[in-house]
């Protein structure tokens, strides 16, 4: 574990091997526009195995990129939250700066809680960014899309003022005040930022120079989905989905996300004959090294607006599948249909197919 310096300009606090992506493209845009940041990236470590591989290698590419990364075993026993925390108070309280990745995340708002920083940025935590932007500008409490109902048990309550005060702290704050704080967003998705937010598109520079271009083969590629382990998609209805994708496309591999649970992958594939293959960084950097299928098949996720930019004129097409409501379970949230559709409405540069895996007339 590398300990930050004194003088510590920027803190980051990353979760998932995205976020901390999407942290290198910040840090590599801001460098163009001003001095290159003295930045310190803390990876608060969960506990599944893929993302702390996937988390791992990421590290490595900031390393090698000249920024400082932290470890923390942040869930490594009931002491380790607060030993956690404990000992990033005094970096948050010199920090200048706060980056993080998932505004959600109970961790992040007790982080919050600790900084005196006034400029806060907000860098994507893939399709989960659209949803807390709505909720910021309704001034709605921070509740993540998949979660059923609007119910609040005991630990909501309880933790109910922590949540509103980084609820607040993520509010621009009034123009003219004294000692005003900023909130910025880095994005590739497709949101209207509340008043006093500013808002610098993601466009995958870094990566697009870091990697590849890829050689397309001729097959196609199908972009595994984690709404089956969230709940919000029946496991029969989701390996139907998938098996009438590849035998209408073609496809020969399946890309798993690395919260996908290895039965069901096993399933899938003595069922659909495809390839599975567990990515050791994130889809954009493995389809931008390459090789690549020629056609990018996936369900509504992030990677219907991150891997157009990312794979930008390499000739690889994307294309989503659509998911019909019948595939949804009784456990799905009441606004899953519509953040999905959501998703998939708003994505650019994409092929859309309805759920039987053609082109749909949408």
């Amino acid at each position: 574990m590398s300990p930050a310096p004194a003088d510590t300009d920027t803190l980051a606090f990353v979760e998932s091997p995205v976020q901390l992506l999407n942290v290198l493209e910040w840090a590599h845009t801001s460098a163009r526009t001003e001095r290159p940041a003295d930045l310190t990236v803390v990876v608060l470590a969960p506990r599944d195995p893929m993302t702390r591989g996937q988390l791992r290698r990421m590290a490595e590419l900031a390393r090698e990129e000249g920024h400082t990364v932290r470890w923390e075993e942040a869930r490594g026993g009931t002491a380790a939250p607060l030993r956690t925390i404990g000992g990033l108070t005094p970096l948050l309280r010199r920090a200048r700066r706060v980056v993080l990745g998932d505004p959600f995340s109970r961790y992040v708002q007790l982080l919050l809680g600790l900084t005196r920083a006034r400029d806060l940025v907000v860098v994507d935590d893939g399709t989960a960014t659209m949803e807390f932007i709505g909720q910021l500008a309704r001034g709605e409490r921070l509740v993540r899309w998949h979660r059923h109902g609007a119910g609040r048990g005991p630990r909501e309550v309880l933790f109910a003022p922590v949540a509103a005060t980084a609820r607040r702290r993520l509010t621009p704050g009034p123009e003219g005040a004294r000692r005003r704080r900023t909130v910025a967003l880095f994005s590739s998705m497709p949101v209207e930022a509340p008043e006093g937010m500013t808002v610098t598109a993601n466009d995958f520079a870094w990566t697009r120079s870091r990697f590849g271009p890829p050689r397309p083969t001729r097959t196609a590629d199908i972009v595994g989905t984690s709404l089956v382990e969230t709940g919000v998609v029946d496991t029969d209805r989701y390996l139907a989905a998938v098996a009438r994708l590849a035998r209408t496309h073609g496809a020969t591999r399946y890309f798993a996300h690395r919260r996908e649970r290895a039965g069901k992958l096993h399933r899938l594939a003595t069922e659909t004959g495809l390839e599975v293959v567990r990515p050791d960084l994130p889809l954009e950097l493995i389809a931008r090294r390459g090789p690549v299928g020629r056609l990018i098949l996936s369900f509504p996720s992030t990677v219907v607006h991150t891997l157009p930019l990312a794979l930008q004129g390499t000739g690889v097409q994307v294309a989503v599948c659509d998911i019909d409501p019948a595939w949804l379970t009784a456990h799905a949230s009441p606004r899953a249909q519509g953040f999905l559709d959501d998703v998939t409405g708003t994505a650019r540069d994409v092929r859309r197919l309805g759920p039987a895996g053609h082109e749909s007339g949408v």
